[in-house]
């Protein structure tokens, strides 16, 4: 009997700042790095899991440097006039067609994947493993920012939102599940910490109708640094590697700016080039000494 803990991969999300972790995923193909034994995604970071697993090499680059740019995705104007932010079901359904899975071998490397989502009725995290038969509402779930999707996608039935919101890095919840290998990609300089919303009262009017999903919007911030925390100091028995974009890194949720996001995909390249043995890290995209940690 194999006694070894199993191993996971947990990927945060970030909206434009997962052409980071396309990088980090697409090295990890390229060398055929994949001694996981489940993995965890959140938002953007699940999207970029799903490629990864499905063997789709660069089609998270093609989707965020080139989908994700367009009008139909990001339009400012639609959202002045009560529409979406963000799209995420035109996104969902034009780069599925247009750039299709391959779900087949998604399936064949029989490694679970567990997207996270917010359950709008109750604001807690929830961890759905995702099937060829479920991958479209629970994609689009997990990356449904509330305001800016103004709808919420559904999972059997229970509205969901952005997994980020209540769990932003589910590396707690990979050591519950057992894992005591754990490799997270993360999508901000290390040193990075989020802060309390400064206007709680706002958030709770915004929300009224739905005053658990308020709640953890409100307590989102603290849920992060306490896993910030874990990473940081994990426990005795378990072993993190941190994968993170150093301060060159330039990408903010929304950013649209091809050059920046093309370098953004460098780095995590190269990053994952570094995990995997490969390719010494040289020239002027190279990281500093903070950004792969073991």
């Amino acid at each position: 009997m194999n006694s070894t803990p199993p191993r996971a991969l947990v990927v945060e999300g970030g909206a434009m700042r997962g052409i980071f972790a396309s990088g980090v995923l697409d090295a990890f193909l390229e060398n055929g790095y994949m001694p996981f034994d489940f993995a965890m995604g959140v938002s953007a970071g699940s999207t970029n899991l799903l490629g990864y697993l499905s063997g789709n090499h660069g089609r998270s680059h093609r989707i965020i440097t080139d989908y994700s740019r367009r009008p139909e995705f990001i339009n400012f104007s639609r959202f002045t006039h009560g529409g979406h932010l963000t799209d995420i079901r035109w996104l969902w359904n034009t780069t599925t067609r247009e750039l299709p899975l391959n779900l087949f071998q998604f399936e064949q490397r029989n490694i679970p994947f567990f997207a996270t989502t917010t359950n709008v009725e109750t604001g807690q995290a929830e961890y759905t493993e995702v099937t060829r038969n479920n991958v479209a509402e629970v994609m689009m779930a997990s990356c449904a920012l509330p305001l800016a999707y103004r709808d919420y996608p559904t999972i059997n039935k229970m509205p969901m939102s952005d997994g980020g919101i209540a769990d932003s890095i589910p590396v707690i919840e990979a050591y519950r599940r057992g894992a005591r290998q754990i490799t997270v990609v993360l999508s901000q300089p290390l040193g990075y910490r989020k802060s309390d919303t400064k206007v709680p009262w706002l958030l709770r009017s915004m929300f009224h109708h739905h005053p658990q999903l308020a709640e953890a919007l409100l307590h989102r911030a603290k849920r992060y640094n306490e896993a910030l925390d874990f990473i940081q100091h994990p426990p005795a028995d378990c072993e993190i590697t941190i994968i993170v974009p150093n301060k060159t890194f330039q990408v903010g949720r929304l950013t649209r700016h091809l050059g920046k996001l093309e370098h953004g995909y460098l780095l995590g390249q190269q990053a994952g080039y570094q995990l995997c043995g490969v390719v010494p890290c040289h020239g002027e995209h190279c990281f500093d000494d903070t950004a792969l940690m073991v």
